[in-house]
């Protein structure tokens, strides 16, 4: 069996194709990271129109890179929320279109359930049970993961997501947007030792995270010092140090409270190599092991949204004619799948 993978809940386009006997067979990505750098952060209205223009391009190049016509397609996964509600519109529109029309089930994928599945995309996959740490730029989430569906909520940001505190930390400093990869880029060249910034809410009970105390810190810091090029690289290593301790903290909290030797990190903040670095270390200290999806695929991407749908496929999921995106959309809401067994 065949999906097609549609996702459109922010700034990228990401179609895919997925058979469950081969694996990936296509995977489609345009970022609109330029079409966004002039205001210094994703503009909704230019993100919903740019998906206008590319998603059914996209969808014909990935059909004729896995050699497959719309015959060859047993099902269409679109991502249905959470994100931004015009653009998640405007893939569950095409998505659903395009199955009525090739007369195909529809499937409304979580986009947050795609990510925390992203790793089931490499040769190594995790083995339920599993903790799963979920950082990207709208979501900081530690979920127990009993199975596909069977999700508790274990913590999660009060205000600022771990992804958007980088980057609106990167903007006080003048980088350029996208500012998270740039600001850990930066931090390569800071000093350890100059600032200190806060481990937020570790010396509370709990595993929620709170990530705006460090935004305000770096402003301060920023006022105080000056923003010379070294103090730059200093403050960011500063405000990365502290984000990446306070999620390990968290991190070794949840795994010693839940027992789980597996740990799953997923979304865009996922493929920063410190925090990477910091995570093995605990991991092999505990005696378990971290997994990750490749690089690529950290971000938003189309592969996920396949993989998932393909699972809620097997399952029987599948979406009625009518058109709905949530904007907000609560992971442990969804409906589990009734086994354990996935796709390879």
């Amino acid at each position: 069996m065949r999906i097609l993978g549609i996702e459109t809940s922010c700034d990228e386009t990401g179609i895919a194709i997925y058979d469950d006997k081969c694996g990936l067979l296509s995977h489609q990505l345009y970022s609109q990271v330029a079409l966004h750098a002039d205001y210094g952060g994703v503009v909704p209205e230019l993100a919903s129109r740019d998906h206008v223009r590319k998603t059914i391009h996209l969808v014909k190049a990935a059909l004729a890179s896995a050699n497959s016509s719309k015959n060859d397609i047993d099902a269409i996964a679109f991502t249905a929320g959470p994100g931004l509600v015009g653009a998640l519109l405007v893939g569950a529109c095409i998505g659903r279109s395009l199955a009525f029309a090739w007369g195909k089930p529809a499937i409304a994928v979580h986009h947050m359930e795609g990510h925390l599945l992203a790793p089931m995309l490499e040769n190594e996959k995790p083995e339920f049970p599993f903790l799963a740490l979920l950082v990207s730029g709208g979501h900081t989430l530690m979920v127990r993961v009993e199975n596909i569906g069977e999700y508790t909520l274990l913590g999660e940001s009060i205000d600022d997501a771990a992804g958007e505190a980088f980057d609106k930390t990167a903007k006080l400093l003048g980088l350029e947007y996208p500012g998270g990869p740039r600001l850990a880029k930066l931090a390569e060249k800071g000093s350890a030792e100059r600032f200190i910034f806060p481990r937020p809410m570790t010396n509370k009970p709990g595993l929620d995270f709170s990530f705006s105390g460090l935004k305000t810190a770096a402003a301060v810091t920023i006022a105080r010092e000056g923003n010379d090029q070294q103090t730059q690289a200093d403050i960011a290593r500063a405000f990365q140090d502290a984000v990446i301790d306070t999620i390990a903290i968290k991190c070794k909290r949840a795994l010693k409270q839940t027992g789980l030797k597996t740990l799953v990190v997923a979304g865009g903040v996922s493929a920063n190599k410190s925090l990477r670095d910091q995570l093995a270390k605990l991991m092999k200290k505990s005696g378990g092991k971290a997994f990750y999806p490749r690089n690529e695929f950290c971000t938003d991407n189309g592969a996920m949204i396949a993989y998932a749908g393909m699972q809620r496929f097997k399952a029987g999921h599948f979406e009625p004619l009518a058109i709905k995106a949530r904007p907000r959309w609560p992971l442990d809401t969804l409906a589990s799948i009734t086994n354990r067994v996935i796709c390879p």
